[in-house]
């Protein structure tokens, strides 16, 4: 499987050449069980959607697809917009840790953030882009910011591009939306 494949319709909508291609280079490092696993292994807190083999990957594009909608709504620079779509594309990336622990880890915000920056010498992009991205990802869990299973709290949004990447997870993994997707786990328009 190429991974990069996968992702082929989100990189499309990145213009800043740097930027898509650090995105190309941090998903063909995603660990190989992201692509197989569900979004949430109960099914308790995403849609139908997201569950089964590979609906952490269609949870990750309704996610970038709400962006990409609310982007017609919200005023945000192209290159803010690149970001944005990274930031999404990469939020739950190591969701089960690098080696793939048996559960979610709650500070897996942290840990993306952490796994981005262990390859930031190889990307073409700015540190302050890099930073951007990671602070937007380490927040993207909103007012879900503590767990009765852990001593760690995490970050809350704070500016209007962290909000906006919660939001958007938030609204990818609402019951309420339904999102179609084709064979390809591609949106599919109904």
């Amino acid at each position: 499987m190429n991974k990069q494949d996968v992702f082929e319709i989100e990189l499309s909508y990145i213009k800043d050449k740097d930027i898509k291609k650090s995105l190309a280079i941090m998903i063909d490092k995603i660990p190989d069980y992201f692509f197989k696993i569900p979004a949430s292994s109960t099914g308790k807190y995403h849609p139908n959607y997201a569950t089964g083999d590979g609906g952490l990957v269609r949870h990750t594009k309704a996610a970038v697809r709400m962006a990409h909608e609310l982007f017609g709504i919200y005023k945000f620079s192209e290159h803010v917009k690149d970001l944005i779509i990274m930031a999404l594309v990469l939020h739950d990336s190591v969701k089960k840790g690098e080696d793939e622990t048996k559960y979610t880890l709650f500070d897996h915000p942290l840990v993306a953030a952490e796994f981005i920056k262990k390859y930031q010498d190889e990307l073409p992009m700015s540190k302050e882009d890099i930073n951007f991205v990671c602070e937007c990802i380490k927040s993207h869990m909103g007012r879900f910011n503590t767990s009765d299973y852990s001593d760690i709290i995490l970050p809350i949004p704070k500016t209007p591009e962290q909000k906006f990447v919660h939001m958007c997870d938030y609204l990818a993994s609402r019951k309420v939306i339904d999102i179609h997707f084709d064979e390809n786990n591609n949106i599919i328009e109904v």
